[in-house]
């Protein structure tokens, strides 16, 4: 199992008893590769988007099974802002199904990142924050899309990305898609809801609660 920084990830699993533990994970070693078009194909100029700050990142966290035991994670803030250093995280843990990143924005925005080795997708829950926020901008670029303009942004926006990123993992595309279109739910709420699906909670809910008090 890979190490991390002691900063940088917390876990959140349960012990035999059914509580929950925390465990802190410690980084070591360089960076692992990844799609050298993520790293080197830069075709939107992004300087002109601030990057989100710390209070308008509701969480970032990793998900993964290991033998069978989901584990989630809280990563570093500054990954809210980065998609490719968020790959490069999600790829030194360890996974059954390959690691899991959730990110959300000012209770508004949210993007799911999901990497198996080389394999990456990703989804935004509105293209239209590809205006606003860096890593939002991120995944319209590695998905060769345009960002949207603010000309043509509408009231509410579409997704835009693999709406079937967590099928085999118990999501359909048309789940997803309904629950990105509950526009009474909070983009965290949003997650939440999506953890239930596919099983990560307690640890999730555990998460988000310690990252969002």
């Amino acid at each position: 199992m890979s190490e991390f920084d002691d900063e940088e990830y917390e876990s959140f699993e349960l012990d035999g008893a059914g509580k929950s533990t925390e465990s802190v994970k410690k980084p070591t070693g360089g960076d692992s590769g990844f799609d050298e078009d993520l790293e080197d194909d830069d075709d939107f100029d992004d300087a002109d988007l601030e990057d989100a700050a710390d209070d308008e990142i509701d969480f970032v966290l990793a998900a993964y099974r290991e033998d069978g035991q989901p584990y989630v994670q809280s990563l570093g803030k500054d990954l809210a802002n980065d998609l490719d250093e968020l790959i490069v995280q999600l790829r030194r843990l360890p996974g059954d199904a390959g690691a899991l990143g959730f990110v959300s924005l000012v209770e508004e925005v949210f993007v799911i990142t999901r990497v198996r080795g080389q394999h990456v997708q990703v989804l935004l829950s509105d293209a239209a924050a590809s205006g606003d926020w860096p890593i939002a901008r991120d995944v319209v670029d590695y998905l060769g899309e345009e960002p949207v303009d603010e000309d043509e942004e509408e009231e509410e926006g579409e997704p835009i990305g693999d709406l079937g990123i967590l099928a085999d993992l118990g999501l359909s595309d048309f789940d997803m898609g309904a629950i990105i279109d509950n526009l009474d739910l909070s983009s965290v709420e949003m997650l939440v809801e999506v953890a239930d699906k596919i099983k990560l909670n307690p640890q999730f809910r555990k998460a988000v609660e310690a990252a969002v008090g």
